[in-house]
């Protein structure tokens, strides 16, 4: 399928000239980056160089779930902080499609091939630990994100946020899905230490310098960010660790099955150093990961069958949605 939202995004250039002070903006042309599963992201180009574009998905699917303004906000306000982010240059509206533009982070996105020796992998491992202990030791307030979200009650909320979506997208029910939820919210975690949380860290949402390994330039994908439980955004990162291998998943990297890299278990052990913050119920959060990821899966099943998707591909991912809540499931603290 065409991606008919490339015809339109020329039409960026002269707000991006104005913004910018530079008529070359004038010429731009855009190209559709393979690999985003929910908003959409651009490499536009013109002679006076790249930038990227952000925007959601065409249609209206859980829309609520594309908000552009708090993707630009918290880059926005991380900009000064230890966690390396874009820089937002253009916020606007295409045919009344929310957008931003922010800088082409210089380095490579890691999906399958690692450009480093085994050394270099665990180099990297550890930076992965310790940007993200870095993003949940930024005080909120310093940033001027106290109201980005509300950490009270988050956990809780975001089972019956997540139940709420997986019931609200257009595909055939799955049972295991709903004994999973159930199980999550008669032993929700007590509350701990609120922190921003990215909401979908992993090694393919980073950008990592080609020349230090160990470096990370750049944070991406904030679309799910607010306040609340930094464990939630472990979880997250252990469950994507080995997701590739486990399940055959080609919307994750399979990079960090290598020789090199760290254990998952290593890489939050690292992080609860950094934090200070302990890891007693991390088999819970693991099996909210899989929870969350189904409905990730659900929700880019759903897009794409609409055709929203700018043509992406990605193959049977109810199957998937069902073998996770199963693997949820048995992963469940008993």
């Amino acid at each position: 399928m065409q991606d008919d939202a490339l015809a339109r995004l020329d039409l960026a250039g002269p707000a991006l000239a104005q913004a910018l002070g530079e008529e070359r903006w004038l010429d731009v042309t855009a190209e559709l980056v393979v690999g985003g599963h929910s908003n959409l992201t651009y490499l536009l180009r013109s002679p006076a160089g790249e930038l990227i574009l952000r925007r959601p998905p065409s249609g209206s699917i859980l829309a609520t779930a594309h908000d552009m303004a708090r993707e630009s906000r918290v880059q926005k306000a991380l900009g000064p902080s230890a966690v390396p982010v874009p820089e937002i240059v253009l916020e606007g509206r295409l045919d009344d499609v929310p957008y931003y533009v922010m800088t082409k982070v210089p380095g490579v996105v890691i999906r399958n091939q690692v450009p480093f020796t085994a050394d270099g992998r665990a180099r990297l491992g550890e930076a992965l630990a310790d940007v993200l202990a870095d993003l949940h030791l930024v005080d909120p307030q310093s940033v001027g994100l106290e109201d980005f979200g509300r950490p009270e009650g988050f956990t809780a909320r975001q089972i019956r946020r997540w139940r709420k979506q997986i019931e609200a997208t257009p595909v055939p029910a799955i049972p295991a899905l709903d004994l999973l939820a159930s199980r999550l919210e008669q032993s929700v975690p007590p509350a701990g230490r609120a922190s921003i949380v990215h909401g979908d860290y992993r090694l393919d949402n980073v950008i990592v310098s080609e020349e230090q390994p160990g470096r990370i330039n750049g944070v991406l994908d904030w679309e799910m960010s607010t306040l609340g439980d930094p464990l939630t955004d472990v979880g997250m990162l252990m469950f994507y660790w080995d997701l590739a291998s486990r399940f055959g998943v080609s919307m994750a990297s399979s990079a960090t099955t290598l020789p090199g890299f760290p254990s998952a278990l290593q890489i939050a052990e690292r992080w609860s150093s950094r934090t200070g913050i302990g890891l007693d119920r991390l088999d819970w959060y693991l099996a909210f990961a899989h929870y969350k990821f189904a409905g990730i899966v659900l929700g880019i099943q759903a897009r794409a069958e609409a055709g929203v998707m700018a043509g992406q591909e990605f193959g049977d991912l109810g199957a998937l949605a069902s073998g996770l809540a199963d693997a949820g499931l048995a992963g469940f603290p008993r």
